[in-house]
């Protein structure tokens, strides 16, 4: 078995975000890291919105991520730290759109490790040296500089090692042109180590340390090193150093240090100052819990900074520094607003903050004000005694605000992210749709979603209106060539054509010189200022003071089709010939004396746009009923001479011609692609060679099932193709690559482009009798996404075969639940107590729930439409209970009636995984599945964290033992059992009387159910240790798994050992043979194996496209979304592998990483390819392109396609 992996939907987290002038220009421009690939985002100052100018696979981890300038220059790098062992330098390349490797720097091995450098990085904010640690013991300094033609350097690494030191975080002070300095929150462990009893690891202490860069003597000193608070987690850059000009400080410099309730400002011999990190004033908030801050930004304006810190519950505090020169006279806080808890937050200098989220999606806010003046309560270092570092052990008393709605920040964009992605399924439930759709459960909290995804892109409808017929045809057109907007909608009906002007309103016009008895074929805007009518019986040239000149077609014929641009026009009448005419420079309209006999009717005619500063497109394309498309000269000296001839496999129905920029064909300027729609729902793309009009490289595509047609319309403006069939698609370039996508829209029967003022993008559409006006906002979305908000993190959700309804089960540790939490506030009401009930009011979805003690769950069992996007019903568990696991199982004991198990458990505790008990909760479906009642509880002794139906029965891994339930009156009856499990049960699947049990940490089992003797047998498992978390069957002796650690793999059982077991009815073969290995008498083999580099969640046996093969789909918590696509042939794997070999050697990883090394992180990789490494060839160099082609024996064209029939047959993405 051999597979091609492919990324359908890169992953969503953002780890990092850095902001920085990249590209040079004044705006600013802000990278994230996804964990593995990174993406520059541009921020539009006018509209606030963000969009994608690049992303890139790095095939590598990202550990770390920071932004730096040399002084005096305009342009920011980026240097990333990652597991490479290696710092990289990147710059942002605008000319090419690329990011380029300025350095790479070596200092230690590959792998996340310990003491190899990349966790922490920390630039000099003049930009002089960075510094880049690990976790433990090791630091190092690199000098940076410019040479004497301005390019960057980097120095060898200075070395600031700290033996048996644990480096909380490191920050790089801001000290002005003084040597830099460092500052690191580290820990030492020696004495920890050697000392039993635990007491010195109790009273080890923090210590923060400045080290110092000495640049005359070009190394590094630990210059000063004092304890700080034992719970300080965040160091936060102050400004500092003197103004170049006058004598003037820009701040006191030192830092903040952000601890576990307080906030002190520390600098190296200064007073320091510490004021309390405000808290929640709400009735149910736990007094003992700490507040810390989670992620800090720093933002610089002229002669004043502040700072915005953020708490894990997502409260933003503004924190300010009163300063006299380099004094501080005190530290003062207030609370600002609230946002979804960030792993980075950045300022930028339009006034906007990038909120990247650590779950959910991703906010991007303008700034209203700066909540200097609002009567928010400010709490000041100066209010307690010695500046609050009087009894340093001991805390400040609690200070308290009243969290509320956004006040100083607004709103701008959110980006959809699917991050964290805890269970998927892959069904067919919408109605009239031919491909399946994504369900995933997604987000934490009060935040969550369930979301629906669908291959297309998202149309926005700003109009709908009924028409009084129906028409064939719709066109826009303007009256001159230099209006911005459109003019005139043109309808056209079987008997004749309607005209509407565009204005304030859009209403009928009868004086346009327009032809209203007829149907039209063709609306055109030509020359500078006149405008052109094509109708069966001849063309109206209308000119700009309404005088028409009108050529009639001779009697007895009609014309049949027409195709033009802004000077040509062709016609072709139904004696199969065709007329050409031609603007001269006077605008007249002149018709070339000879007409062309084609020998078959013309069923389509298209011609380009005429390029810029030329006269004309010299060819025009011709699609006859023989099953030919012809290429015809329109060059003046061999007009209307056919060059070349392409056979079709049926007649074809729409021709269009389009010059369209594809960079994996031509990275420097448009290819002209002639687009054949074919009447049995084919396309074909085929490009048309400028020199000799040759047609070559067809690429062919199945759209629907009815005729295609085409029409050429500018999004986004750049030149695109709407295809009309059952589906409507749109071809276009985006991020200069050619992408081909689905609108998740009502099909369209005739489309064109539309430009007005309220949508100048827009695109105008009929269907059946309907007129609608719409807009495609975010090209470049492969995936939809409609979401339904949840109450608590989802966990797991099943779907019910009879209905379209999905039970979801969701659960949150360190929550009350709401019978909990109404209980709790009535208490305190009863004993008098004062309760803020405007703060009870707040939307938890924005403000999140008050947190409660460890062991504490709130939990429900919700029911989804997704058809309508609800949830229809909602039962909450109460007694602290917490759903683990659900399944719908037909029991055949109540004539296979089926029943809703849900596997509670009770008081869990995470670490060491404990409960007071756990539950099997079984539910009878009642009105037709939209609601539940409840039969019975059974008790177990562990938490049941799988469930499954089994042959009328329930199998229930609970705990470290597999259980065979029966049904009964009161509860469940336990049949059989095994409890020879490792050390926890967590996924189930069955085939026939075999089940697979995937165990938390000892890969998979095969086990087998013997009926005669009620036995419950393990007869095979695997030789190396696996955290399972997903698993499917790909048939009767083949699994795939997916780990814990961001691992794909397929495990097969040997063929022999499986007819063996079943032909034993007993089992008493396999109880007596011996165990290998300490465990079952047989062992699965590896067959293939790949690091997909995020933990995979889901992971299902499905056919995406309509009569395509099955693909294995996985999804990750990341948000990945991605497909292993079996090889058909012997010729495909090693073509495709050769080409894999020649990429690893040209492409190489943006962050220095081997590919082959990170695709086999943990275990080799195995009869896997790299298809993200595959289509980065349509990114190479032309030159480099023809050097991997040649080598593999193929053109470029073939390599191209052989890759996008991949990718297409299998996802149709």
């Amino acid at each position: 078995m051999h597979l091609y992996n492919l990324t359908l939907q890169p992953p969503t987290a953002v780890a990092q975000a850095i902001v920085g002038n990249f590209s040079g220009a004044r705006t600013q421009e802000i990278i994230v890291s996804h964990g593995t690939r990174l993406e520059l985002l541009r921020p539009d100052v006018q509209t606030g919105k963000l969009s994608t100018v690049i992303a890139s696979d790095v095939f590598g981890s990202i550990r770390s991520l920071a932004a730096f300038r040399l002084t005096g220059s305009t342009k920011d790098y980026a240097i990333v730290g990652s597991d490479s062992g290696r710092i990289v330098i990147l710059d942002y390349d605008p000319k090419t759109s690329s990011f380029v490797k300025l350095h790479q720097e070596t200092f230690g091995k590959s792998g996340a490790r310990r003491i190899v450098p990349g966790q922490y990085l920390a630039t000099d904010p003049k930009g002089r040296s960075v510094m880049i640690s690990a976790m433990e013991k090791a630091k190092l300094v690199y000098i940076l500089n410019r040479d004497a033609a301005a390019n960057l350097t980097i120095s060898s690494p200075l070395e600031a090692h700290k033996s048996s030191a644990i480096i909380h975080h490191i920050v790089g002070l801001d000290v002005g042109f003084e040597n830099p300095l460092f500052a690191a929150l580290e820990v030492d462990y020696a004495e920890a180590d050697q000392d039993p009893t635990g007491e010195a690891a109790q009273n080890a202490e923090k210590m923060l340390t400045y080290y110092e860069l000495d640049l005359g003597l070009n190394h590094v000193v630990r210059k000063w090193s004092e304890p700080t608070d034992p719970r300080a987690n965040l160091l936060v850059q102050v400004p500092g150093g003197q103004v170049a000009s006058s004598e003037r400080f820009d701040g006191p410099s030192g830092v903040l240090v952000c601890c576990e309730d307080h906030i002190i400002y520390r600098h190296m011999d200064k007073p320091q100052h510490r004021v309390p990190i405000p808290r929640r004033s709400h009735p149910l908030e736990d007094p003992k819990r700490g507040v810390i801050i989670v992620a800090a930004v720093m933002h610089k304006m002229k002669g004043a900074f502040f700072f915005l810190l953020q708490s894990e519950d997502g409260d933003l505090f503004k924190v300010t520094i009163d300063h006299d020169e380099d004094e501080v006279k005190s530290l003062k806080i207030k609370y600002f607003d609230t946002v979804p808890v960030a792993s980075s937050l950045c300022i930028l200098k339009s006034g906007f903050l990038f909120v990247a989220s650590e779950f959910g999606n991703h906010y991007l806010y303008q700034f209203q004000k700066l909540g200097d003046d609002d009567d928010e309560p400010e709490f000041s270092s100066t209010s307690f005694p010695s500046f609050g570092m009087a009894e340093s052990f001991i805390p400040l008393p609690h200070a308290h605000f009243r969290p509320r709605g956004l006040d100083n920040l607004a709103l701008a964009d959110e980006i959809e992210s699917l991050d964290p992605i805890l269970d998927a399924k892959v069904m067919n439930i919408l109605p009239n749709s031919d491909t399946p759709q994504i369900f995933t459960a997604c987000g934490r909290g009060s935040r969550s979603t369930f979301r629906m995804l669908r291959h297309g892109l998202e149309v926005e409808e700003s109009v709908s209106s009924e028409l009084p017929g129906i028409p064939n045809a719709v066109w826009t057109t303007k009256r001159t060539e230099d209006d911005p907007y459109d003019s005139y909608i043109i309808l056209s009906f079987v008997n004749g054509t309607l005209v509407l002007s565009i204005g304030e309103t859009i209403e009928e016009v009868q004086d346009t010189g327009f032809l209203s008895s007829a149907p039209t074929l063709a609306v055109q805007q030509i020359g500078s200022d006149a405008l052109l009518q094509v109708h069966p019986q001849g063309i109206r040239h209308v000119l700009s003071d309404r005088r028409v000149n009108e050529w009639r077609v001779p009697q007895g014929k009609t014309i049949v089709c027409a195709t033009t641009n802004k000077r040509q026009v062709v016609v072709a009448l139904s004696s199969a010939e065709l007329v050409y005419f031609e603007l001269d420079l006077d605008g007249q309209l002149n018709e070339y004396q000879d007409w062309k006999a084609m020998g078959s009717t013309v069923l389509a005619l298209s011609v380009g746009e005429v390029p810029e500063g030329r006269q004309r497109t010299p060819y025009l394309a011709v699609g006859c009923e023989d099953q030919t498309v012809r290429i015809i000269s329109l060059d003046p000296e061999s007009t209307l001479e056919t060059i070349s001839l392409q056979a079709l496999t049926a007649p074809p129905s729409a021709i269009c011609i389009a010059d369209m920029l594809d960079a994996s064909i031509n990275k420097s300027q448009p290819t002209m692609f002639v687009n054949i729609g074919l009447q049995n729902g084919v396309l074909l793309r085929t490009v048309l060679d400028p020199i000799n009009g040759q047609l070559t490289d067809t690429r062919t595509r199945f759209l629907g099932t009815r005729p295609i047609r085409l029409v050429r319309v500018t999004v986004q403006k750049n030149p695109g193709i709407l295809a009309l069939s059952s589906r409507s698609w749109l071809n276009y370039t985006h991020q200069s690559l050619m992408h081909f996508t689905p609108l998740i829209f009502e099909n369209l029967d005739y489309a064109w482009s539309f430009s007005a003022e309220l949508s100048p993008e827009g695109l105008i559409g009929i269907t059946g009798s309907v007129l609608r006006i719409f807009q495609i906002p975010k090209l470049g979305m492969k995936l939809k996404q409609d979401a339904v908000p949840l109450s608590y993190t989802p966990r797991k959700f099943v779907s019910h075969p009879a209905n379209q309804y999905l039970y979801l089960i969701q659960g949150d540790h360190r929550v009350m639940s709401e019978s909990a939490a109404e209980k709790k506030l009535q208490e305190m009401r009863t004993k008098g107590q004062k309760v803020d009930e405007e703060i009870l009011q707040l939307p938890v979805e924005v403000f999140g729930r008050p947190k409660a003690p460890a062991g504490t769950w709130a939990s429900a069992i919700c029911i989804i439409d997704p058809i309508e996007a609800r949830t229809i019903h909602t039962v909450e568990l109460d007694n602290n209970e917490s759903a683990f696991s659900v399944a719908v199982v037909p029991f055949a004991a109540r004539d296979n009636e089926l029943h809703l198990v849900v596997g509670t458990a009770a008081d869990t505790l995470l670490t060491p995984r404990s409960c007071r008990s756990g539950y099997l909760r079984t539910y009878r479906f009642t009105d037709e599945g939209r609601s539940l009642e409840l039969l019975h509880k059974t008790e177990t002794d562990d938490v049941p964290l799988a469930v499954m139906a089994f042959q009328g029965r329930l199998i229930a891994g609970v705990g470290k033992s597999l259980r065979l339930y029966e049904i009964g009156k009161k509860k469940l009856l336990r049949k059989a059992e095994n409890k020879s499990f490792a050390s926890a049960i967590v996924t189930l699947n069955t085939q026939g009387s075999r089940i697979i049990v995937g165990d938390m940490q000892e890969s998979v089992h095969f086990a087998a159910y013997k009926a005669p003797e009620n036995r419950l047998l393990i007869f095979a498992d695997d030789m190396q240790p696996r955290w399972v978390t997903a698993l499917t069957m790909v048939d009767y002796t083949t699994i795939a798994v997916g780990d814990r650690f961001g691992n794909v793999f397929i495990n097969r059982l040997d063929m022999r050992v499986s007819d063996q077991v079943d032909d034993d009815p007993t089992g008493a073969g396999i109880l007596h043979e011996k165990g290998q290995l300490s465990g079952a008498p047989h062992k699965t083999k590896l067959l293939c194996h790949f690091h997909v580099g995020d933990l995979i969640t889901s992971i299902h046996k499905v056919s995406l496209v309509a009569g395509g093969r099955e693909v294995l789909l996985y999804t990750g918590i990341h948000g990945t979304i991605g497909i292993l696509v079996p090889f058909v042939s012997k010729e495909d794997v090693d073509f495709i592998s050769t080409l894999e070999q020649h990429m690893r050697s040209e492409q190489s990883s943006l962050v220095g990483r081997d590919q082959l090394s990170w695709r086999g992180y943990y275990t080799p990789v195995k009869a896997v390819v790299d298809g993200d490494l595959c289509e980065a060839f349509a990114r190479l160099t032309g030159s480099k392109q023809s050097a991997i082609a040649g080598e593999l024996d193929r053109t470029v064209g073939e390599v191209l396609k052989k890759l996008e029939q991949l990718r297409v047959t299998s996802s149709g993405f």
